[in-house]
């Protein structure tokens, strides 16, 4: 299966992250040669992909919003659970993951990898079904940092059991007050932070998985953050804690 990557960041991650297969790179006749249109050349070159001229309504064709440029790669290459874990082990640190309890809007889902990425998760887990999976449109919505992460599918119950198998701690967060400040959870060592849907929050199984439930305190007249800034906090708070 292919498909079209298109806009400057994210086709520049998609070249340096270097995991899929690459079949086609078209870039605008009117194109400024800025330094991230360069680097991108340089990269294809490098990857023996010959760089197309093309016009205007022919990338409009493939996305209205494509920055004068367009990578048609393979589809994304998903990885397993003993992956991240052994990512974490490479790097001789704790394991950090990130699970997604039915996220389907793709700029949340976007979003939460772009936050996972830049602050030291080792992975992102997520059910095959019900859930936004890794399009161009997530690819984009991260900017490119889901070529970078690695992300499997699976049964997010029995993740959680390995996780705790592995000795670590599976925290839930929700916006319920009745639950552990996010502040006061400790962060360190092993675990996974799950994350509930835009809607409904985290499902009944999903919640009874968790070790710990934590929410973010909040002083404002509103009563609740979308699941992407949510999430984002919760991985800065932890990532803050676990480099101190």
């Amino acid at each position: 299966m292919k498909e079209w990557i298109t806009g400057r960041n994210p086709v520049y991650e998609c070249l340096r992250a270097n995991r899929r297969n690459y079949f086609r790179l078209l870039i605008g006749e009117s194109v400024n040669k800025t330094s991230r249109v360069q680097e991108i050349f340089n990269i294809a070159k490098e990857r023996g992909i010959r760089a197309e001229s093309a016009a205007r309504k022919d990338l409009e064709k493939i996305h209205r919003n494509n920055q004068g440029i367009a990578l048609e790669t393979s589809a994304y290459p998903y990885s397993d659970i003993d992956s991240i874990f052994q990512k974490s082990k490479k790097s001789k640190e704790p394991f950090f993951l990130l699970i997604l309890d039915q996220i389907q809007d793709p700029q949340n889902f976007g979003t939460l990898i772009r936050s996972a990425e830049l602050f030291g998760v080792h992975g992102i887990v997520m059910p095959s079904r019900r859930a936004a999976g890794i399009t161009p449109a997530v690819v984009n919505a991260s900017s490119g940092a889901s070529e970078h992460m690695l992300i499997t599918q699976g049964n997010l119950a029995q993740a959680s059991a390995l996780i705790k198998e592995k000795n670590g701690w599976v925290i839930g967060l929700d916006m319920e007050k009745s639950s552990v400040p996010l502040g006061e959870v400790d962060w360190r060592g092993n675990l996974a932070l799950i994350v509930g849907s835009e809607g409904t929050g985290l499902r009944r199984l999903v919640r009874e998985s968790c070790d710990i439930i934590a929410h973010i305190p909040m002083s404002g007249t509103l009563d609740s953050l979308n699941a992407a800034v949510a999430g984002s906090i919760a991985i800065y708070t932890a990532a803050a804690q676990r480099n101190t």
